[in-house]
């Protein structure tokens, strides 16, 4: 095995063990995220250990995400910020048994933080939906009125997260680029030509404007300000 594939291995491994450290098995959802941040970080040095060659030489691979919860949560409103943050490409199909899925296409190392980010979020914003459901403000709507008072938390909450990975994606691109390395650039032109070579017939379809309870859809969106994602300076991590 060579040096990059056992990076990557390694790189897998402790995903593996961060996977372990759920919110049922006792980890909240800050050090969930935290954890994040931290898989995030050893993917940056990561790529930067990587020669151009190696890079464009890695093979693509695709990763699906199909949550195993009966309540949906609208990840959907944070998965292209998700893909992004990981310079991957993502798009929604169906499963074998009907049930919507979503797919990450990229470099190894990328679709695995993807994927994992992915589960972190869910994890996280179903925590956060119980934690809002025991407070005096949830408890004000009426019982007819508290499945969209749950959905705008939900939507709030992940709206704020792609916000947040949004800017924390800026900025490490704007660290590597002045350690001058523009591996966006460089992955994403790798990416898209393995992505052409799949001939993939895929399309944008606009989603309707949906109704929010205005307190809910808030406080769902000052729950997701206030995870810590935090990755630091890669240079110096």
């Amino acid at each position: 095995m060579n040096e990059h594939l056992a990076d990557l291995e390694k790189l897998r491994a402790r995903i593996a063990g961060l996977r372990a450290k759920t919110t049922d098995n006792g980890c909240t959802e800050a050090e969930a995220m935290s954890a994040a941040a931290k898989v995030a970080e050893l993917l940056d040095r990561y790529d930067l250990s990587l020669t151009d060659v190696e890079l464009r030489d890695t093979l693509c691979e695709r990763r699906e995400y199909e949550t195993q919860h009966n309540k949906r949560i609208p990840l959907g409103d944070c998965i292209v910020a998700i893909a992004s943050f990981c310079d991957c490409r993502v798009w929604r199909e169906k499963g074998p048994t009907g049930e919507p899925r979503y797919v990450f296409f990229g470099l190894p190392s990328d679709i695995e933080v993807a994927h994992y980010l992915t589960e972190l979020i869910d994890g996280a914003v179903r925590f956060e939906l119980g934690r809002y459901k025991t407070s005096a403000d949830y408890q004000r709507f009426r019982h007819k009125d508290r499945h969209m008072a749950n959905a705008s938390f939900t939507l709030g909450m992940v709206a704020s997260i792609a916000d947040k990975l949004t800017a924390m994606k800026a900025g490490r691109d704007r660290v590597n680029s002045e350690a001058g390395r523009d591996l966006v650039v460089l992955k994403s032109a790798v990416v898209d030509a393995e992505l052409d070579k799949l001939d993939l017939k895929l399309r944008v379809v606009l989603r309707p404007a949906r109704m929010v309870a205005p307190e809910a859809y808030g406080a769902g969106g000052v729950a997701g300000a206030s995870l810590a994602i935090d990755l630091g300076d890669p240079k110096t991590a």
